[in-house]
Order: structure tokens, then sequence, then C-alpha cells
């Protein structure tokens, strides 16, 4: 069992920043993968940021430049800093981990999401 927990969202002002964080932890023998995607009322959900165990990095296009995804020294937290916030990217926020649960056993796990709110 993995368990995902977010925390950071709220309300901000266009133009602001947040800090996104979420906790892994549970049955993990490794993790290969990290992540956040997000949905808007009305949308598919769709990839933000995701960072590989090996270092490497992703982004949107759309938040290229402005957010940043990193992670602690034990690669159990990954955070989000999202900076010149535009309305446009108010959504839910949802942390994902691709988590090795033995040798040969990966799955996807899921945040339970949180709120990120940017008001004009």
């Amino acid at each position: 069992q993995v368990q995902l927990v977010e925390s950071g969202g709220g309300l901000v002002q266009a133009g602001g920043g947040l800090r996104l964080s979420c906790a892994v932890s549970g049955n993990i023998f490794s993790i290969n993968a990290m992540g956040w995607y997000r949905q808007a009322p009305g949308k598919e959900r769709e990839l933000v940021a995701r960072l590989t165990a090996g270092g490497s990095s992703n982004y949107a296009d759309s938040v290229k430049g402005r957010f940043t995804i990193s992670r602690n020294n034990d690669r159990t937290t990954v955070y989000l800093q999202m900076n010149n916030l535009k309305p446009e990217d108010t959504a839910v926020y949802f942390c994902a981990a691709e988590v090795y649960t033995s040798s040969y056993d990966l799955d996807d796990y899921w945040g339970q999401g949180t709120q990120v709110t940017v008001s004009s």
C-alpha cells in the first residue's frame, strides 16, 4: 500500500507564487518517477511536470519557465514551485508517483488533489 498526500494549495492573486508539496509513504521498494497533473473544470487531466529517478524532468508547454519540479534527498517528497501564476492555472492539482513495491511490481499512485485558484 502506497499513500500520497498533497499540500500547499489555496487562493493566490495573478502574478503570485505558490509551492505544492507531496509526501509519498508506504510499501516502497523504489520510486521510478513523480509528477504533477492538473484538471480544470470541463477539461481532461493533463501532465504539468514529471521528474524521473534519474533526474530528468519535463513540463507542459504552458508552464515552462514558470513552474519548477523538485524533490528532497530521499526522493519521497516532490515539490512544485509555481511562479507568475495566471487565472488559467486554476485547477485541482494531483500528485502522482510510479512506485515499485517490489523489484518487479510497478504501479501508479495518486494523491487526493489540492485546489489551486488564481484570481485576476
